[in-house]
């Protein structure tokens, strides 16, 4: 079901995240899926309908930084300067996970991957609906992110309870992953936030 973005659709998807459900919206980078990362269920749901390699854990959207101590054990070193120079933005910060995370956001990993959007809209939204939402990319694990709410009910027909129109994403780069638990602190994917940004901050040129 397509429905367009709006006050009501925002409660309704809201309603539905509290139920256990499993949605779609657009995130500040491309289209996510959304689901309570506090419930076990509906993050296996998205495992099974994805397709997702048991191996890979789920990035999660915060509203706001006072989220962060909800799902992160203990900061590392680096996390208040990082946060406070790139958060909000398209920064994913991977963080030692608390316990109340399941192995399917973790992947066993014992961490998370953390983002602050860079959109007050998508940063309201995530709020409405408890203050934390899974967001990894809305497609099947060997397709292309969708960047449009047609995209997402074409890759999933059925599966997903509520897709919100947000309107065509016009970003062409993913968030940035960067794992700051490491010394020195390692990028795992550059996307929207450029190595050169991140060195400046955390004035590390022998960064992995």
């Amino acid at each position: 079901m397509i429905r367009p973005d709006s006050v009501e659709t925002r409660r309704l998807a809201a309603r539905i995240i509290s139920n256990g459900g499993l949605i779609a919206f657009r995130t500040d980078t491309f289209y996510g899926l959304g689901v309570d990362p506090l419930n076990p269920d509906a993050v296996r749901r998205i495992k099974v309908l994805k397709g997702r390699e048991e191996g890979k854990p789920i990035l999660l959207l915060v509203a706001d930084s006072s989220v962060v101590n909800r799902l992160m054990a203990q900061p590392p070193q680096l996390f208040e300067r990082v946060t406070t120079e790139l958060w909000p933005g398209p920064l994913t910060i991977i963080v030692p996970a608390n316990d109340v995370l399941s192995q399917d956001i973790t992947a066993g990993s014992s961490t998370v991957g953390l983002r602050l959007p860079n959109d007050e809209s998508v940063r309201q939204f995530v709020r409405e609906c408890g203050g934390v939402l899974t967001a990894t990319s809305a497609n099947p694990a060997t397709k292309e992110p969708a960047k449009n709410a047609a995209e997402v009910q074409s890759y999933f027909p059925t599966g997903v309870d509520l897709i919100i129109d947000g309107g065509e994403v016009n970003v062409t780069e993913p968030s940035t992953v960067l794992d700051i638990m490491q010394t020195p602190p390692k990028l795992i994917r550059e996307g929207a936030v450029s190595r050169s940004a991140i060195e400046r901050v955390i004035n590390l040129s022998d960064m992995l």
